[in-house]
């Protein structure tokens, strides 16, 4: 009998009907099998909320300006966003990290400094970010990690703050998941319909100039480079070597999907270890959720970032594993088992 079979074989033993606990056993089947073992555990619950700022803000692509990011990463210090309200909530250990924030928040306590550039490029006419910066926002992910699994930590979760960083999400949809590009733009933070038919020619301008200079197909690297922000390709980095620990990752809106399916694209493997946590309002969100084959836990018409539907999500992963862990079974609780 594999492990699969065990874990099976224990959820369906469980005194209730089979199947009957729907996506919460479909859930501790996964962290199970993360983890390898019959009786998986949620170890130091960690929240990386990793800040960045967008070259391709300047056209106009966002309602918000940009200057919203560092004013926004500070506040998180102060313990006021939503994503500190929900980390308190639910036990996470908060990382707030600047990877490449057009401000200089260096003697600013309690931000990480692992600051790459102020912002990235303007891919609507160059990359985002060369080589060197990409191995390096990879590699801050990375290392991101390692020091949550220091602290004993088996179940990450991570969140953004860089304004315009929908944009980039919305080209990766497109040229990863092969939709059209107007399927893929929605309003961000709250664009009017005017600023989303500017954004819609901005980014098929982007596209159109990448397709024309890059080797076809591009490479997953060479289109994740192009497009992404440093806050954005850390995040790949952290779900890469967070799945190579055997750690669970919790996915939460837009951003992060569009993330996870570029960590996807480069460790096909990493899917896993994911666990897609919520469906926000963002145009397109559900069409790369089908396209990844993921489904989310919640809907909640959530569209703030910083991880917050992730962490949301968190209780139903918690009853998940105590379900396996600390119902009764069938021979022990004296029930004939009727199936």
């Amino acid at each position: 009998m594999t492990l699969q079979d065990e874990i099976q074989a224990k959820i369906d033993n469980l005194n209730k009907p089979k199947g009957s606990l729907g996506r919460l056993e479909e859930l501790a089947m996964q962290i199970c099998m993360i983890q390898q073992t019959l009786e998986p555990r949620l170890e130091h619950p960690c929240h990386l909320l990793l800040g960045g700022d967008h070259g391709i803000e300047r056209e106009g692509v966002s309602v918000s300006p940009r200057e919203v990011t560092w004013q926004q990463m500070i506040n998180f210090t102060r313990g006021g966003g939503g994503v500190n309200m929900f980390c308190r909530q639910h036990g996470f250990d908060l990382s707030i990290v600047d990877v490449g924030v057009d401000h200089d928040l260096s003697s600013t306590p309690g931000i990480i400094d692992r600051k790459i550039a102020r912002g990235t490029r303007n891919f609507r006419y160059e990359p985002a970010m060369s080589e060197q910066e990409y191995e390096q926002a990879l590699g801050v992910g990375a290392d991101l990690i390692d020091g949550c699994a220091v602290k004993g930590c088996n179940i990450v979760s991570i969140g953004e703050m860089g304004i315009g960083n929908t944009s980039p999400s919305s080209i990766w949809m497109h040229l990863f998941c092969h939709i059209p590009l107007e399927d893929c733009i929605g309003a961000g933070s709250g664009l009017s319909d005017a600023g989303i038919r500017h954004k819609k020619i901005v980014l098929s301008e982007s596209v159109s100039r990448f397709l024309s200079r890059s080797d076809f197909p591009p490479s997953a690297h060479s289109l994740i480079r192009y497009f992404g922000g440093f806050e954005m390709v850390a995040a790949i980095g952290a779900m890469l070597r967070a799945a190579e620990l055997h750690l669970i990752i919790l996915i939460d809106g837009f951003i992060m999907t569009a993330c996870a399916m570029a960590a996807c694209q480069l460790q096909p493997e990493a899917k896993a270890n994911m666990i897609f946590c919520h469906c926000g309002d963002e145009s397109g969100h559900k069409r790369m959720l089908d396209a990844l084959g993921a489904k989310p836990l919640l809907n909640l018409g959530l569209r703030l970032g910083e991880g917050t539907g992730a962490l949301c999500a968190y209780p139903i992963v918690d009853s998940a594993v105590r379900m396996i862990n600390e119902m009764n079974n069938f021979q022990n609780a004296n029930i004939t088992k009727y199936f």
